[in-house]
C-alpha cells in the first residue's frame, strides 16, 4: 500500500465533504437531534389521562371521590357531563382518555357504611394508558376505603369492598397490543414507502442534466411538481390497500368503521406524505442529500406521532413538534376508523390538518423549485 497515493485519497474526499456543506451539516446534526428528541420523548411513564366526569350524586362525598382521583397525578378532569349519551362520545372524539360515572345515592351508600359503586369507562385503544387507568383506579379504591375507615372508626376487615369501581374497558377490551400497533404501522409504512418514492424523483433529473430540458419549456413549477406526483399517487394508492388489507386480514384486526371512508382519506395522506417527498426532492442537491433529509424526517416520526409510545407522556414542546407530522393525524384516523369504528364527524379535524398540510407542502415544494429555476 502506497501512504502517498492513500493520502491523495483522503485529501479528495475531504475536498468533496468540504464541498458539500448540506451533506456535513445534516451528518453532524442527526445524532444530536436523535439523542435530544428520542431522549425526552421515548416515555413509557403516562402521568396525565384526561378524565371526563358524570356526577350524578353531586354530594360532598362524590367531590371527594373525584378530588382523589385528580389527586394520584394521573387523572386530569377535562369536562363534566350532563348525561351518559355523552360518556360515548367524550371518547370517541379523543377529549378523553375515560369517564368516571358516580351514581345518585353514593354520598349517601358512603355514609350508611354501605358498598357504593361508581363506573370508570376506559378507552382501550392504547394499551398503556388503559393499564395505568385500571391500576390507579384499584389503588385509588383501596386508599380511600382506608380513609373512610380511619375516619369512621368501621372494622377494617368488614369493609375491604366499601368502594367497587368497576372499570369497563371499551374498543379493545383484551388490551392486545397488535390492535394498538398495527393500524399505526399501515400508516407509518405507507409515509415511509411514499416519501421515498418522490424523494428522488427531482433529484434524479439534476444528477442526469435533464432538468435543463424542463426549464426551458413553457411548464411552470407547479405543473412539474404536480406532474411528477400523479404517477406516484397511483402507486402509493395501491400499497396503501395492498398493507391495509395485509394488516386487518393476516393480524386479525378488523375495520369497525366505514371501508370506503378509510379508503378516501388514505388517497388525501398518500398525497400529502408524497409532498413531503417531493418538497425534499426541490431542495436537495444530489440522492445521498435527499437520501440524509429522508431520513432526518422519518426517523423522528416513529417516535413523534404516537405510533408506539403515548404521546400524552410526551414533554410539552415534543408533544406539539408532533402535530406538525402527517402520520400523525393520520394515524388518529386509522385508530378511530379501524377499531373505534368512528363516522366523518369525529375525523374532521384531522382531515382538515391533512389537507391543509398537503396544500402547504406543495405550494412551498413549487416556490422553493422556482427559485432553483432562476
Amino acid at each position: 500500500m502506497s501512504l502517498t497515493r492513500l493520502y491523495s485519497v483522503v485529501k479528495k474526499e475531504f475536498i468533496h465533504i468540504k464541498r458539500d456543506v448540506p451533506s456535513l451539516v445534516i451528518a453532524l446534526l442527526m445524532p444530536v437531534i436523535f439523542v435530544l428528541l428520542f431522549g425526552y420523548a421515548v416515555n413509557t411513564d403516562v402521568e396525565k389521562i384526561d378524565m371526563a366526569i358524570l356526577d350524578m350524586d353531586k354530594t360532598y362525598q362524590s367531590r371527594e371521590l373525584i378530588n382523589k382521583f385528580h389527586a394520584t397525578r394521573y387523572f386530569t378532569p377535562v369536562n363534566y357531563l350532563k348525561n351518559t349519551g355523552e360518556i360515548r362520545k367524550s371518547i370517541m372524539d379523543n377529549s378523553a382518555d375515560v369517564a368516571l360515572i358516580i351514581p345518585s345515592g353514593f354520598g349517601e351508600k358512603v355514609e350508611t357504611g354501605e358498598k357504593a359503586t361508581t363506573q370508570l369507562v376506559i378507552n382501550g385503544v392504547d394499551p398503556t394508558i388503559a393499564r395505568t387507568a385500571l391500576q390507579s383506579s384499584v389503588m385509588l379504591s383501596r386508599t380511600y376505603v382506608f380513609e373512610l375507615i380511619e375516619n369512621t372508626g368501621f372494622n377494617l376487615t368488614e369493609n375491604m369492598e366499601r368502594l367497587d369501581v368497576r372499570t369497563k374497558v371499551w374498543f379493545n377490551p383484551d388490551l392486545e397490543s397488535s390492535k394498538f400497533i398495527v393500524p399505526a404501522l399501515i400508516g407509518l409504512v405507507m409515509q415511509n414507502i411514499t416519501v421515498i418514492l418522490t424523494s428522488f424523483s427531482l433529484v434524479r433529473e439534476k444528477e442526469r442534466g435533464t432538468i435543463e430540458l424542463l426549464i426551458v419549456t413553457p411548464i411552470r413549477s407547479v405543473e412539474l411538481i404536480v406532474g411528477k406526483m400523479a404517477p406516484y399517487v397511483i402507486i402509493g394508492t395501491i400499497d396503501f390497500l395492498l398493507a391495509l388489507f395485509l394488516g386487518t386480514w393476516w393480524f386479525e384486526v378488523p375495520v369497525q368503521g366505514s371501508l370506503a371512508l378509510l379508503i378516501v382519506l388514505g388517497i388525501l395522506f398518500v398525497m400529502c406524505a408524497l409532498a413531503i417527498g417531493m418538497l425534499i426532492s426541490s431542495i436537495a442537491d444530489n440522492q445521498a442529500q435527499a437520501m440524509q433529509m429522508a431520513l432526518l424526517f422519518l426517523l423522528p416520526s416513529v417516535i413523534l406521532s404516537g405510533f408506539m409510545f403515548p404521546r400524552e407522556a410526551m414533554p410539552l414542546p415534543i408533544h406539539t413538534a408532533g402535530y406538525l407530522l402527517p402520520v400523525t393525524y393520520f394515524i388518529n384516523i386509522l385508530r378511530d376508523i379501524i377499531l373505534k369504528g368512528a363516522d366523518f364527524s369525529y375525523l374532521v379535524d384531522d382531515t382538515i390538518a391533512l389537507g391543509i398540510l398537503t396544500v402547504l407542502l406543495l405550494a412551498i415544494a413549487s416556490a422553493q423549485f422556482k427559485k432553483r429555476l432562476d
